[in-house]
């Protein structure tokens, strides 16, 4: 059994506190995620049960797990032990799930890698991970390739898709040939209380991506109350959406939640909204996720009608704000609402939903699910009260308790900064996401701004998303992004980058358009939010699920 070095991971008196709901009071000290998310529907009798469709491809449990054994017992060969850290890099297919978990019942840890990041983040996260293996898709390769001369702990590279010999030549190893040559028998390697599952990268929104740690048992539990609370799925049914399973966000999505429930997901290698629509006939998907970037991109497709959607039962978003007008615009057009709740990297996957309530409530993220406490303090760290209607939001620092938490990877690297990470985001045992949220008296709380995002004028707290939404609203605009940048009078003023729809380029820099603009937006938002900057760009900087990245306007 392979040991983390005990500096590798933060002082306990720093931790958070992690919840264990009754029901799993009686789960073994010794677990293996593997053999919870796929062996045991297997041993119960679900072997036949799809666990994947990919294009025309439907892969049952008991086939998966031959797919996992084989590359289990490659990747022994080749030298792999328990909490041995493992990059994948890898594009949405069976094959993807199925190296998941296979390092996961070996007990090794997988590193899910943005299929997004340069050589410069590649490299990062690769050394700071000390990565024994990194297993990557032949198209996404480039920046791994590079990368390889600046990787420090010998990492070596496993290629799918790839051509065998051009990449033997290379010094890589040959993901077809190491499947080929596996045993498929293979006995999961059961891991402690205190031994890692999964290592999530954030997305570097503020930086470079931070390593977050979630040991075994707290994994299995959020899977569960998240299945259990807002999917709800049973075998037999399909979870789609097109999040990359190397992305944290997809990696829960598509990796954990379903399989909790002995359900099965729909892939999509790539989203397109025809692609994404003839996929939810053609699988039979019961469950849609996705961002509201998503969501909207869907409405605006001229053809959506033309598509058999009757399969859903449910959509779902989160990950940026979904708005009022976005979520009765879909539920007119499909006559289901959507259900949005917020999560995080640190907390493994989601600690809100609205589907707490009968109906969603517009603009809100939901009430902690079961399991999940949340404050919202004051900046001394004093409840906030609840904004009744009418009044302005008594907007506050939401503080969350849950099965997960704040743990983050080689704390006393570069000076002890993600030591002091640390030691702000847990206080007292509760994780503090640097989310600014009000709520009303039933706790329903609604999400205003990241805390790094808020933009402070004269003495007003403005969340940008509000601003965001409102400027969408302009029938010449496609997107905008809104941060605050220094202003000597104000603190900050507002300054909104603009993606215009085509045939209105001529906008462009025209001092009239920005007052027809500011005359608009009057009658949505409040006159101290109005942008007193404005820059047009030809496209906005974004994760691979879609959420802005403000960090780079900034």
């Amino acid at each position: 059994m392979g040991k983390i070095p005990e500096n590798y991971l933060p002082p306990k008196d720093t931790w958070p506190e992690y919840l264990v709901p009754d029901e799993f009071k009686d789960l073994p000290e010794e677990l293996n995620l593997a053999d919870h998310f796929l062996d045991r529907h297997v041993r119960e009798g679900r072997g036949d049960t799809v666990a994947i469709k990919f294009m025309d491809q439907a892969i049952t449990y008991a086939q998966l797990q031959v797919m996992v054994n084989k590359f289990g017992n490659a990747l022994k060969e080749v030298g792999v032990e328990a909490q041995d850290r493992i990059g994948i890099r890898l594009v949405n297919s069976p094959a993807a799930v199925a190296v998941i978990f296979a390092v996961e019942k070996i007990g090794a840890i997988p590193v899910p890698s943005s299929p997004l990041w340069s050589k410069d983040e590649v490299t990062y996260v690769a050394n700071n991970a000390e990565m024994k293996l990194f297993i990557v898709n032949a198209p996404l390769m480039p920046p791994v390739e590079e990368a390889k001369a600046s990787f420090q702990y010998g990492t070596r590279v496993i290629v799918i898709g790839g051509n065998a010999d051009e990449e033997k030549a290379k010094g890589n190893m040959v993901y077809e040939e190491m499947v080929a040559a596996g045993s498929p028998e293979l006995e999961a390697t059961m891991l402690g209380p205190e031994d890692i599952g999964i290592m999530l990268y954030t997305s570097g929104t503020t930086g470079m991506p931070k390593g977050c740690i979630h040991f075994v048992k707290p994994v299995i539990i959020e899977a569960t109350l998240v299945n259990d609370n807002v999917y709800k799925m049973k075998p037999g049914e399909i979870l789609g959406g097109a999040a990359p399973v190397s992305f944290a966000a997809g990696f829960g999505t598509f990796t954990l939640i379903p399989f909790a429930g002995g359900a099965g997901i729909s892939l999509i290698p790539r989203f397109t909204p025809p692609d994404m629509l003839e996929l939810i006939g053609k699988h039979q998907i019961n469950i849609l996720t996705g961002l509201p970037t998503g969501y909207r991109a869907l409405m605006k497709f001229p053809k959506f009608k033309d598509f058999d959607t009757s399969s859903i039962r449910m959509y779902t978003s989160g990950g940026d704000a979904l708005g009022k007008e976005t979520l009765d615009e879909w539920t007119g057009l499909t006559g289901l609402p959507i259900w949005e709740g917020l999560g995080g990297t640190e907390m493994l996957h989601l600690v809100t939903s609205n589907t707490m309530s009968p109906e969603p409530v517009p603009d809100s993220i939901g009430k902690p699910l079961p399991g999940v406490e949340v404050r919202i303090v004051d900046p001394e760290g004093n409840d906030v009260p609840a904004t009744m209607p009418g009044e302005d939001p008594k907007v506050g620092s939401m503080q969350i308790k849950g099965a997960s938490g704040s743990l983050y990877w080689k704390p006393y690297e570069d000076d002890n900064k993600l030591l002091k990470s640390q030691q702000k985001g847990v206080v007292n045992g509760w994780n503090q996401m640097g989310d600014a949220v009000y709520r009303d008296d039933t706790w329903n709380i609604f999400f205003v701004s990241r805390e790094d995002d808020m933009i402070k004028s004269s003495g007003y707290r403005i969340g940008p998303a509000e601003i965001e939404e409102s400027l969408e609203k302009h029938p010449a605009i496609a997107e905008a992004g809104v941060i605050g940048v220094p202003d000597k009078e104000k603190g900050q003023i507002t300054k909104a980058f603009i993606v215009l729809k085509p045939g209105n380029e001529d906008k462009k820099d025209s001092e009239e358009f920005f007052e027809e603009l500011k005359t608009f937006l009057k009658e949505h938002i409040a006159i101290y939010k109005l942008p007193r900057v404005v820059v047009y760009v030809d496209e906005l900087p974004r994760t691979p699920t879609g959420k802005l990245l403000r960090r780079l306007l900034r």
